[in-house]
């Protein structure tokens, strides 16, 4: 988390709000979904803020991770939606509204 410029209370706030997050590896689980979050083209400032508001986002599987931002960015969507809305939603949800 501090790779991505997060300061001490940031990181506090966000191992906080989602204590799980303290038993994801960082070789297998977070370096690899921060790196997917870049190449849709989040930047590291974006990251941080969405972060600081859902960390939980770390929690979700790298499949739907990919598959959800994979179905939005071919629509035009990605942009447009926050995180938080689009990957708490259930599958039947994301696919009834997002999937046609």
């Amino acid at each position: 988390l501090k790779e991505l410029g997060m300061d001490d209370t940031q990181v506090a706030k966000t191992i906080t709000s989602f204590p799980p997050l303290m038993g994801c590896s960082l070789e297998e689980n977070l370096k690899p979904k921060m790196k997917s979050l870049r190449e849709h083209g989040f930047t590291d400032k974006h990251l941080v803020e969405v972060l600081s508001k859902f960390p939980a986002l770390l929690g979700y599987s790298s499949k739907r991770l990919e598959h959800r931002i994979g179905v939005l960015e071919s629509s035009g969507l990605l942009r447009s939606l926050s995180l938080s809305n689009f990957m708490s939603l259930t599958d039947a949800a994301f696919a009834a509204r997002f999937e046609h």
